[in-house]
C-alpha cells in the first residue's frame, strides 16, 4: 500500500487510491498488461479536482487578506496607525 500517497489534501480521493493499491497488489503481469489503467485514470481526474479545490480556497483567503491589508493602508494614509497595530495582533 502506497500510504504516503494519502495525505490530508486527498482525503476525498482515498477510496479510489485503495482501489488502486488493491489492484496493483494484485501483481506485476496484471498491472504491465494495463490491468489498472483506468483505475489510475480515475485517481488522477480526482487529485486534480482536489488541487483545483484547494487553490481556490488559497486564492480566496489571498484575496481578503490583501483587503484588510489595503484597508489598513487607507487609514494610515489618513494618519490613523491603530488599524496597523491590530492587523500585527492577529499574525
Amino acid at each position: 500500500m502506497h500510504s504516503h500517497l494519502h495525505t490530508k489534501d486527498n482525503k476525498g480521493c482515498e477510496e479510489i487510491m485503495n482501489a488502486l493499491d488493491e489492484c496493483h497488489a494484485r501483481g506485476f503481469l496484471y498491472k504491465a498488461t494495463g490491468g489498472c489503467n483506468d483505475i489510475k485514470r480515475e485517481v488522477n481526474r480526482c487529485l486534480s479536482g482536489e488541487r483545483t479545490k484547494k487553490s481556490g480556497k488559497n486564492r480566496e483567503t489571498g484575496l481578503q487578506r490583501r483587503q484588510r491589508i489595503e484597508a489598513v493602508w487607507a487609514k494610515m494614509d489618513e494618519g490613523d496607525y491603530s488599524a496597523l497595530e491590530e492587523f500585527t495582533k492577529k499574525q
